[in-house]
């Protein structure tokens, strides 16, 4: 097994750069990972039985408990289910938890097609435009303060990194100026898509692109500052469509070349 990191840690490592959290580097986490992986990819089909223990223990060249435990990590995503006298089985895609941050990683690291794009978009317009309008009727002048921040911080990236980092520190901020506990849960959503459009498509070295989507993240943070519901969901609208939009021709304009 490569521990060394390589293509199989480049999501991971992008994510947990934007989020602004560590990524631990041990046996557990590059044994997850790679199962991970090999059942997103279709290595390990949905309904296939996964080799025996002793075959994964041979393979990874790990002890038993960092198997078990990497095991009921996946079982807890939703990706497997071990039967007795079975084995353990992959489940189907229907039951994998894609809002959970190792799974969406898991299929942005295999390069996602632009219908896996456009899903995760709308699921993001469903919900955090509901989020903006909640902002706008709930939160206080520091909390309209501090997304105007985010956005001037957008503004004066130099950096992809930075510039996202400070987009989904924006998109966090209307989640919890909400004022709705489950809003905020969708974090990990928030990270895998601007994860996907900053890869793909970063805005930072195309000034035009750059200059409409700070503009757009601007009017959200003003209409939630101002109280004017209906704009901040027009507004997050643009926004998450926009960058579905800057992604996706991106990815059609690399397929046709």
């Amino acid at each position: 097994m490569d521990r060394s990191g390589g293509r199989a840690r480049h999501s991971g490592d992008l994510i947990a750069a934007l989020s602004g959290r560590s990524l631990a580097r041990n046996l557990h986490s590059d044994v997850l990972w790679e199962l991970g992986l090999a059942i997103v990819s279709g290595t390990y089909a949905q309904g296939a039985i996964l080799p025996s223990d002793g075959e994964l223990l041979e393979r990874f060249g790990v002890s038993r408990t960092v198997l078990r435990e990497a095991l009921k990590t996946l079982a807890a995503k939703g990706l497997i289910e071990a039967r007795a006298r079975i084995g353990t089985r992959v489940l189907p895609r229907n039951r994998w938890n894609l809002f959970d941050a190792d799974v969406l990683a898991w299929f942005f690291e295999l390069g996602p097609d632009v219908s896996f794009l456009r899903s995760l978009a709308e699921v993001r317009i469903g919900i955090e435009i509901e989020a903006a309008a909640l902002a706008a009727e709930r939160c206080g002048p520091d909390e309209a303060a501090e997304l105007v921040g985010w956005v001037d911080r957008m503004a004066g990236s130099v950096t992809p990194a930075d510039f996202a980092r400070f987009d989904l520190e924006f998109h966090k901020a209307v989640a919890e100026a909400s004022g709705n506990p489950f809003m905020a849960s969708i974090s990990a959503l928030v990270e895998m898509a601007l994860t996907a459009a900053f890869t793909i498509s970063s805005p930072v070295n195309d000034p035009e692109a750059l200059a409409v989507t700070v503009g757009v993240h601007r009017r959200i943070a003003e209409a939630i500052r101002d109280g004017n519901a209906d704009e901040a969901r027009l507004a997050m609208r643009d926004a998450i469509s926009q960058g579905f939009d800057r992604a996706a021709g991106r990815m059609e304009a690399a397929a046709s070349t």
